[in-house]
């Protein structure tokens, strides 16, 4: 039973190969590009609104909320990230109730690579707040010895990153599996709800751990009123 989305393989010419994680990632991608069009081109502010449009405003408004809580900071240059995370890997979960479908986040390149976005977009978000000296100025605190220190810091919550939402997603896929082939239906079932609120749980976890970084990365607003109470 093969339940690794790099192993199965749906396509091979030659060297050329697609396997499911790839596909299925390339249709989510074009599921959520085609849904935020939909969504989006009809959008108005006067007048009754759609209940696409509702749903639409509903989730940004609640995201919004998020980031504003973790961040204490304008959500506005942080939404288009950290939503795009928690969306992907919602519904990248939420679809492996469809038959035949595998969830890319169950493979590790797939939830590395959205790690490694993490790490490339904490510094880019820091030195865009407070400036390249200021960002890597962080990194030699408290002495200049503990530079190998952070940057090993760095380093392994990118991995710790990858590896938690790996683990959590594979983990429900081998007991749903284990499940159908010796159980009755009726249990396997129930697993594959508990599977789909464990799979909105980790895309909840992956975008908040995602804006801590940032914000911890990007912390303006605390500088701000460190200087006003020094003076």
């Amino acid at each position: 039973m093969t339940i690794n989305p790099d192993e199965i393989i749906l396509f091979q010419m030659g060297w050329f190969k697609i396997n499911a994680t790839i596909f299925y990632t390339w249709l989510i991608i074009i599921f959520m590009t085609l849904g935020s069009w939909l969504v989006t081109r009809k959008m108005t502010s006067e007048g009754p609104l759609s209940r696409w449009q509702n749903l639409f405003e509903v989730v940004i408004e609640v995201i919004n909320k998020q980031i504003r809580e973790v961040s204490r900071q304008d959500p506005g240059p942080y939404l288009p990230f950290v939503g795009t995370l928690f969306l992907y890997i919602a519904i990248s979960n939420i679809l492996a109730i469809v038959p035949g479908y595998v969830p890319p986040t169950g493979s590790l390149s797939t939830t590395a690579a959205l790690a490694i976005s993490v790490f490339i977009a904490v510094p880019a978000f820091g030195i865009a707040a407070r400036g390249v000296a200021k960002y890597f100025k962080q990194y030699l605190q408290p002495t200049f010895f503990m530079l190998p220190f952070n940057i090993i810091g760095e380093l392994s919550r990118t991995l710790a990153l990858a590896v938690r939402l790996y683990g959590n997603v594979m983990s429900g896929t081998v007991i749903v599996a284990i499940l159908i082939t010796i159980t009755p239906l009726i249990f396997p079932i129930v697993m594959q709800v508990l599977g789909l609120l464990t799979g909105l749980i980790q895309a909840y976890i992956f975008a908040i751990l995602a804006m801590v970084y940032i914000a911890s990365a990007s912390r303006v607003q605390q500088e701000m009123e460190q200087k006003r109470e020094q003076q």
